[in-house]
């Protein structure tokens, strides 16, 4: 049948243009449904601050000519205190990795449909065997895959996402020339991602500079909407203002100027997954949602769901094909085992740092300061014992506020 596929997969993002790329190169015939123009893509989906790291481009075979600048180290600030980690990284041009992943895709017999919005799953006997977009077109699957990140229309018709208003988070960020990235005050950010927690500039998040060569830089802040977090907000500010505030008052941006066209606004959400499969049905990247909830970083978490999906689809349709729910599911162990490990206890770091004060953040940066490589690294992997070395009596205020909120 002409209009018949293997797999659909809804959304041309990382997400979806890799899961993509694994499943042509596996030789299966797959099809991707984009809602944006091809003459215009990703000109609304440029959703991501490009940071990522030297295993993502590793395993997922990205190349050099789609990198703004490689970073040597990661700085964390607070208010008056700062933490720098050498880490080797990379600042993508996230325009024209997304070009990449789909022309990759594409060489390795990947179809690509631009103009095509998805509304709804085909579903027949209680099996989705399809989906129909603009309107009234249709196209057939042994497997469907939501790569549509929050919007999520395929999974949330089948009761799959399950995301929630006052997980939502939001952020905004734009490319600026003349940033000091030696200013004296400040940690020396040549070379590095930096990210800043101040309530005064992202209350329940944080702010962003990320080196993208000479002296230029991807500044931004998010946070998530939750009233939870606004102790210590300002009265109607909106996220383009708390990104104005941050401008107009640190020194570093006293003489930056915005680089015109390069806004990016994005969301995403900081919750559990929950379920993320059933018969015939998938959902990956931020639809999951898979990004990390405590640095935020997404562009791996997405690649590797991906992958987990392109794999079980693989299992599912070979010999004797099964799509069945049971089957499906090997998707949401792969998830849990090799996309985000640990994920719940990295979730309550999130929540539990977020409602710390400007002052106790001053304090985790100091005590990191003491620690060694191998201690951060449990820390981040969320090692209990290594966690619980960094909380103080004080602390059980934030306990009491989490444990009450959950």
């Amino acid at each position: 049948m002409p209009n018949r596929y293997d797999v659909v997969v809804a959304g041309a993002g990382p997400a979806g243009a890799q899961c993509a790329r694994d499943l042509a190169k596996r030789g299966y015939k797959v099809v991707v449904l984009e809602t944006e123009a091809e003459a215009e893509f990703p000109s609304q989906s440029n959703k991501s601050t490009g940071g990522t790291f030297a295993s993502m481009m590793t395993s997922f075979g990205i190349p050099n000519d789609v990198v703004m600048h490689a970073t040597e180290s990661v700085v964390l600030e607070s208010p008056n205190e700062h933490f720098i980690q050498d880490q080797p990284g990379f600042v993508l041009d996230f325009e024209a990795f997304k070009k990449f992943l789909v022309e990759d895709g594409r060489d390795k017999g990947a179809e690509y449909r631009f103009d095509a919005r998805v509304h709804e799953p085909i579903v027949e006997d209680g099996d989705v065997v399809g989906v129909r977009y603009n309107s009234d077109q249709e196209v057939y699957s042994e497997i469907v895959i939501d790569a549509t990140g929050p919007a999520a229309p395929l999974a949330k018709d089948l009761k799959i996402a399950n995301l929630e208003r006052k997980n939502h988070a939001i952020g905004i960020e734009y490319l600026f020339e003349g940033v000091d990235l030696t200013h004296p005050d400040f940690a020396n950010l040549t070379d590095a991602m930096m990210l800043r927690l101040d309530h005064e500039y992202a209350p329940g998040g944080y702010s962003w500079i990320f080196h993208t060569g000479d002296d230029t830089a991807k500044v931004g802040i998010c946070y998530i909407q939750n009233e939870s977090y606004r102790e210590h907000a300002t009265h109607n500010r909106t996220v383009d203002g708390y990104l104005e505030h941050w401008l107009d008052t640190d020194p570093r941006f006293e003489n930056a100027r915005r680089i015109a066209d390069n806004q990016v606004r994005g969301s995403a959400h900081v919750q559990p997954p929950g379920s993320m499969s059933t018969d015939s049905f998938m959902a990956i990247g931020d639809t999951v949602p898979s990004v990390d909830p405590v640095w935020g970083e997404g562009i791996y978490k997405c690649m590797k769901s991906a992958r987990a999906a392109a794999m079980t689809a693989d299992r599912c349709l070979t010999k004797k094909i099964d799509t069945s729910a049971e089957e499906m599911s090997v998707y949401d162990d792969l998830w849990n085992e090799q996309v985000a490990p640990r994920q719940n206890r990295r979730l309550m770091m999130t929540r539990l740092l977020y409602l710390a004060s400007n002052k106790r953040y001053d304090r985790l940066i100091r005590d990191l300061n003491k620690i060694s490589r191998d201690t951060l690294s449990d820390i981040n992997e969320g090692n209990k014992r290594e966690i619980a070395k960094l909380l103080y009596p004080s602390d059980l205020s934030y306990l009491w506020k989490y444990w009450r909120e959950a």
